[in-house]
């Protein structure tokens, strides 16, 4: 004869809420209350306690779809980055951090830039409950139908908040620092046309320069355009630059991994830095400080940028309150190795380079 299981035993079945307030003799939503953590309901500690005993001891696990259905919430977010490498895995960091510390889970989709995949991935991430967005360095061109956030994102959207850094102060400390330090021929290296920074950043050095009057030159202006993020992107404009034998004795790069790039392309010219040019890199990855010569830079806070850009989509999903359009995060110049003062010009390997003013 079998013997009929008693209620208080464990069970390979899945235990489902009903059984559990069945167990305890309480009302589900008592019993759904304490286990959701929700605030603001009066329930003795050790009723608490009697419950969260039964739920570990039934090894009881909540449906999430019912509670999402529910309560309309998924406590999921959807994150949109180019790639996950450098720059935008610091400030994947950040937010990663911070959702994990307010309990959310997020879903990653990357997309190299690509215009339909960026819409294809917004459309996916939506449909499967992302409650908001956040993009890394993606070209948004559309409002969204739930709160975003956009970090490097620049363009004015209705609904979309961007988080970025001040770009004008970061070019006004690059080039104040190359000219109080005697530059005059400055090279410069602009960013691929899809990436978000590029033409801010741009518009930034160009208002400094004329700040300070300092002359851009066509050929001593170079564009990126490989769909790369490893010095292996600044190695070859270098060479094209040195290539058009025009005297420059710093060069202001656009990130810090194409400024490692140019530093090795201008020691296989036979140039040192900061000797005969200095280099001024962007971002201030880890990299940066212990790079030979270790690199001056402008530093972003990529990982509170992060968490700021989650912290700002939270408070908007829980909040009915007006989205800021912006916010800006100050930029730091960080002063290392790879700058030094200018040298009057001298012949060296076909290319004008330097000898010391004293």
């Amino acid at each position: 004869m079998s013997k009929k299981k008693n209620s208080t035993e464990s069970t390979t079945e899945r235990v489902t809420l009903k059984f559990l307030a069945a167990h305890l003799e309480l009302d589900p939503a008592t019993i759904s209350v304490v286990l959701n953590n929700v605030p603001g309901r009066s329930i003795p500690e050790a009723t608490r306690e009697r419950i969260r005993a039964a739920a570990q001891k039934f090894n009881y696990q909540p449906s999430f779809v019912a509670r999402s259905l529910r309560s309309r919430r998924t406590m999921t977010i959807g994150i949109l980055v180019p790639v996950l490498d450098g720059y935008h895995a610091r400030v994947m960091d950040g937010i990663g951090d911070y959702l994990l510390e307010q309990n959310y889970f997020y879903f990653i989709a990357h997309h190299r830039h690509r215009s339909e995949l960026i819409e294809r991935h917004l459309q996916m991430l939506m449909n499967r409950g992302a409650e908001g967005i956040i993009t890394v360095d993606t070209r948004l061109e559309q409002r969204l139908a739930v709160p975003a956030v956009a970090v490097a994102g620049h363009r004015k959207i209705a609904g979309v908040t961007n988080v970025s850094l001040d770009h004008k102060a970061a070019a006004q400390m690059t080039l104040r620092k190359l000219y109080d330090l005697g530059h005059r021929e400055i090279a410069f290296m602009r960013g691929q046309p899809y990436s978000s920074d590029s033409e801010i950043r741009w518009e930034g050095i160009t208002e400094a320069a004329r700040s300070l009057g300092l002359a851009i030159h066509p050929e001593l202006t170079i564009r990126l355009t490989q769909d790369l993020t490893s010095p292996e992107l600044g190695y070859p404009v270098v060479q094209q630059l040195l290539a058009h034998r025009r005297r420059f004795t710093a060069i202001v790069c656009f990130n810090d991994m194409t400024a490692i790039g140019a530093i090795r392309a201008l020691h296989d010219a036979q140039l040192r830095v900061p000797q005969d040019v200095s280099v001024v890199g962007f971002d201030d990855v880890p990299q940066a400080a212990f790079q030979t010569p270790s690199l001056t830079t402008i530093r972003q806070p990529l990982h509170e940028m992060g968490r700021l850009a989650a912290k700002t989509l939270l408070e908007r999903i829980l909040s009915d309150a007006e989205a800021p359009r912006e916010i800006s995060v100050e930029p730091e110049l960080i002063v290392r190795e790879s700058t030094a003062p200018a040298r009057v010009a001298a012949k060296k390997s076909g290319v004008e380079t330097a000898s010391s003013v004293g």
